[in-house]
C-alpha cells in the first residue's frame, strides 16, 4: 500500500491540490482546467484526466527526472480518491 498525501490550500476545492510522495519527494499538482488558469512550467512532466464529466491537469513540481510509473500511479491514486473510477490518462491535452 502507497501513502500519499494531499494539501488543499485554504478555501481550495480538493481538485485544486497537490500529492505528495514522502519517499521520493515527488510533489504533483492538480489543476481543474475548467475552473482555474493552468499554464504548464518549463522541465516539468504534465498528465491530462477526462472522466465524470471533468477534465483535471497533473504536473510534477521539482520533477528530478522520477520515473514515469510513479507519476502515473500517484495520478491513478488520486483519481481513485476523488471516485473517477472512469477516469483516462493523457499525455497530452485530450
Amino acid at each position: 500500500m502507497f501513502n500519499y498525501l494531499i494539501s488543499i490550500s485554504k478555501g481550495g476545492a480538493i481538485k485544486n491540490g497537490t500529492i505528495h510522495d514522502p519517499e521520493s519527494k515527488l510533489k504533483i499538482k492538480v489543476f481543474d482546467v475548467f475552473k482555474s488558469k493552468f499554464k504548464p512550467s518549463k522541465g516539468e512532466v504534465r498528465y491530462f484526466v477526462t472522466g465524470g464529466g471533468q477534465t483535471l491537469a497533473f504536473e510534477t513540481q521539482g520533477y528530478k527526472k522520477h520515473k514515469t510509473l510513479l507519476i502515473l500511479h500517484m495520478i491513478s491514486w488520486y483519481c481513485l480518491y476523488l471516485g473517477l473510477l472512469e477516469a483516462q490518462i493523457h499525455p497530452n491535452w485530450p
